[in-house]
């Protein structure tokens, strides 16, 4: 069936991309801003507290990498930047050691504190986290006989990051609850112990950006795909059909009671091409990418939920946009 409506397309040939007659990637389109609200939707396909995938409908590249690239770089977190390490003598290095506390995603809402000033020589309540972490690995006086198991011969072998415990500074414990200031996953291993090895850490969270570091990014993932489209071009029945269904991920080709093909759901094709591989088939499909349809995932480490990171993604987008417009209007 011949595609008729008028979405901007790639189609996808079996070495090369084809545009669709008269679209030039859709960057010299004239903004129209009717045009735009009228098409421009979201759609929200699933959520939890980690994941997100959602549909953004109507709108060009340039914004949903611009989405993509403010909650990786720009949307801040909490995350331990400083590590005083009064012992340690653990087999891990110091700097390895305050390199990987520096990784473990905090609870702490960013919302909730303020960036730490340049010139600052200490934190305050409202921009500094303070943790301890003193642990000591001992032999096991009650082990079991017989036994080699770490776990029966000796205590504290292994450091986690639930053994981060929170110092309130100030006024910290009437606001914030130790639940919501602590690790998101209590069972991050830290370093592994011997008798004899301890540490006695304390740990300074602040407030940050991803293009600062990594480890302030709120997101472990934020990607979009186009979404994908399949169409049937002619009747694909029997033996062809079976074909058909394995050139594709699970799901998206369907086979009726009749022994007939259909596209049950091109969401999730993966745009391998293998139906180009052969001849009897290669001919009954158009395989295309709506350009204006996004579909986004994002994965939160846990601080804020994904539907809140990328709220904050387009509130810094508006303040980026009104900042641009009142320099220019200092030329007006």
């Amino acid at each position: 069936m011949p595609l008729k409506d008028e979405k901007p397309r790639l189609f996808l040939e079996e070495f090369s991309v084809k545009k669709a007659p008269n679209d030039y990637g859709m960057s010299d389109e004239k903004w129209n801003f009717k045009k735009f609200t009228k098409k421009f939707r979201i759609v929200v396909v699933r959520m939890d507290n980690f994941e997100m995938e959602f549909d953004l409908i109507g709108i060009q590249p340039a914004f949903a990498n611009a989405f993509r690239r403010l909650m990786l770089s720009e949307v801040p977190s909490m995350a331990i930047e400083k590590v005083m390490i009064r012992n340690n003598t653990s087999i891990i290095q110091d700097e390895v050691l305050a390199h990987r506390l520096g990784l473990i995603p905090l609870k702490a809402d960013p919302r909730l504190f303020e960036y730490r000033q340049e010139d600052a020589t200490g934190g305050t309540e409202f921009d500094t986290i303070e943790f301890t972490m003193k642990v000591k690995c001992t032999v096991n006086k009650s082990q079991p006989k017989d036994s080699y198991r770490a776990e029966d011969l000796y205590e504290n072998h292994s450091v986690y990051s639930s053994q981060m415990k929170w110092q309130p500074m100030g006024n910290q414990a009437s606001i914030h609850k130790e639940a919501d200031i602590g690790p998101v996953h209590g069972d991050i291993l830290v370093s592994k112990m011997r008798p004899g090895h301890e540490l006695d850490l304390s740990l300074v969270a602040v407030k940050g950006i991803g293009k600062d570091h990594a480890k302030f990014s709120p997101v472990a993932t934020a990607s979009y795909r186009l979404l994908p489209e399949v169409t049937l071009t002619r009747e694909v029945r029997g033996s062809e059909a079976t074909l058909l269904q394995s050139c594709f991920a699970p799901g998206v080709i369907g086979i009726d009671s009749e022994g007939r093909a259909y596209v049950r759901d091109a969401r999730y094709d993966t745009c391998s091409r293998n139906v180009y591989k052969y001849d009897e088939i290669r001919d009954a499909v158009i395989l295309s990418r709506v350009r204006d349809h996004f579909i986004f995932n994002v994965e939160s480490v846990g601080a804020l939920q994904p539907n809140v990171i990328f709220v904050e993604a387009v509130k810094i987008l508006r303040d980026k946009c009104k900042s641009f417009l009142d320099e220019l209007n200092k030329f007006n």
